[in-house]
């Protein structure tokens, strides 16, 4: 399943359990995490297509500000 892996950059608190669940897709830099080969817009939205949700689906659920979102794409 094809799935879309967004996050809200502004709302993240750089708690970096999304780095640590799947570090493959995440990672920190400085005080918030990145979405690694994510397109940002101007407003700090930034998403990326993906053919699994492996470990996306997990670093969501654990995400204690809920800035990531994963939809089917």
């Amino acid at each position: 399943m094809t799935v879309t892996i967004i996050q809200n950059h502004n709302d993240c608190i750089g708690c970096g359990a999304c780095a640590a669940i799947a570090p493959n897709d995440w990672k920190l830099d400085g005080d918030k995490a990145i979405l690694v080969d994510g397109d940002c817009n101007g407003e700090k939205v930034c998403s990326k297509t993906a053919d699994d949700v492996g470990a996306n689906q997990d670093a969501a659920n654990a995400c204690p500000v809920k800035c990531i979102i994963i939809e089917e794409a």
